[in-house]
């Protein structure tokens, strides 16, 4: 008989969600296969079975959150399963009333840890685990608890969510609470939020479904991506600025070196890892770019962490990182993208292969795509997005110092800033910069 738990799946992480059990009670299972997802922050993570046998008992529901380690199942031989009785868990647990509600956390012992996780998610939303109500086994403060009190608004100071102004405020415009993000003591929901918030047009409306309407609920990575991005936009001075680019130099090698490339990597040559190594070229040359915003403070980095912005077929998106990326040349990037992208989507990331990201590029080139604005991955200052590459007729300069119009491979690179960190000019000389690197680097000798 063989125990299965919830796995360690980052240095950092406390505890999982079982989001899908892949066998049922009494299915045979073999060691290595799927036996279940569990999802941790933003990673959905497939793990596998231990062990051969056959799946006796199954002890945490899905949807259940769990310490690491907890006993979720167990593989035995054909006959056992009536023999395990499952635990209660958090998709079993009784309805809250007067007798069995849990405590908060300012009633229960104040030398009682916290996860990291529960610790990172108080710091970023500005909150007191005393003003968070626990539902965890035991009164245990969990991350789903303080996802919920910050989605509700109901993380409470001195005994009331929202004055009774905010309410006539928010009663008045329709507005759902849970769409502001509030910047009064502990994230409480001000006055001053909720009219800035109409004045900037920035407002969530109550809205209802009517007849005919699907109402498709959302994911978990698709509400801690929507979580994640409207942070991201409170706590930024977002600034885009976009540089169109030459690509005829990188094109040739495409067309020249593709075809070699592809026989002998299995996939195809793109753009993204000319952009990922001119990008990463000129952070050594413009470093405020490569850094964090502190405590009234700029963190500069000293090493490359690339991450990669990857989007799971429509679910949500995830950023894996390329750590010490600057020791990358242009086949090994490639395959590095190519790796942590089909990681991403077959559900194999861990905590870890999202953690400790510097500098971010995403790449709806693609799709054909103008120019896109995109959301700062934070505590990032910058974020890159390499938009469509195509055919154009550029003026170019000739041999004799004259000029004559010639078709080349245009695109455009758009860099979203924080304008706390940097300034326009700073940012401007930058995105220069990395065209330059596209236009002029010989790419032939890297292949």
């Amino acid at each position: 008989m063989a125990d299965v738990t919830m796995p360690q799946l980052g240095e950092t992480v406390a505890d999982g969600t079982v989001t899908k059990w892949l066998k049922s009670v009494g299915d045979v299972v073999t060691r290595g296969e799927p036996l279940f997802e569990v999802s941790t922050d933003k990673v959905d993570t497939e793990i596998p079975a231990p062990a051969d046998g056959v799946l006796t008992a199954i002890l945490v529901n899905e949807g259940a959150t769990v310490d690491v380690g907890t006993r979720l199942a167990v593989i035995g031989a054909p006959g056992d399963i009536e023999q395990v009785a499952p635990p209660v868990v958090a998709s079993d647990r009784a309805p809250l009333s007067s007798t069995n509600r849990p405590e908060s956390r300012r009633e229960r012992s104040k030398g009682e840890t916290l996860s990291p996780v529960v610790r990172r998610l108080l710091a970023e939303h500005g909150l007191d685990a005393s003003q968070v109500v626990a539902a965890g086994p035991a009164g245990r403060l969990t991350r789903d608890d303080v996802l919920a009190a910050v989605a509700s608004r109901t993380v409470t100071t001195g005994g009331s969510a929202l004055s009774p102004v905010v309410r006539r405020l928010l009663g008045d415009q329709g507005i759902d609470p849970s769409s502001l993000v509030g910047t009064g003591p502990g994230g409480r929901l001000t006055r001053r939020d909720v009219e800035a918030a109409i004045a900037a047009g920035t407002t969530g409306r109550v809205v209802t479904s009517a007849t005919g309407d699907q109402v498709v609920p959302f994911t978990k990575i698709r509400r801690l991506t929507a979580e994640h991005m409207v942070r991201s936009k409170a706590t930024s001075a977002h600034t885009l600025m976009v540089k169109e680019t030459d690509y005829e130099r990188v094109e040739l090698v495409r067309r020249r070196l593709g075809p070699a490339f592809k026989e002998s990597e299995g996939f195809s040559l793109t753009f993204l890892p000319f952009n990922a190594l001119a990008a990463l070229q000129a952070l050594r040359e413009f470093p405020h770019l490569n850094a964090s915003v502190g405590d009234d403070e700029l963190i500069v980095h000293h090493d490359l962490n690339l991450g990669v912005a990857v989007d799971l077929d429509g679910d949500g998106l995830v950023v894996p990182v390329i750590r010490h990326a600057a020791g990358y040349d242009l086949r090994s990037i490639a395959r590095r993208i190519r790796e942590l992208a089909t990681s991403a989507r077959a559900k194999q990331l861990t905590v870890d292969d999202l953690a400790g990201g510097t500098f971010t590029i995403t790449n709806p080139g693609p799709f054909g795509t103008l120019l896109t604005g995109a959301v700062i991955n934070q505590p990032q200052v910058a974020i890159l997005s390499t938009d469509g590459v195509s055919r154009k007729p550029v003026v170019a300069v000739t041999p004799d110092g004259g000029e004559s119009v010639t078709i080349h491979s245009v695109g455009n690179l758009a860099l979203t800033f924080d304008h706390r960190a940097i300034d326009g000019a700073y940012a401007a000389r930058y995105l220069s910069r990395v065209a330059e690197i596209l236009h002029t680097r010989d790419w032939a000798s890297e292949l």
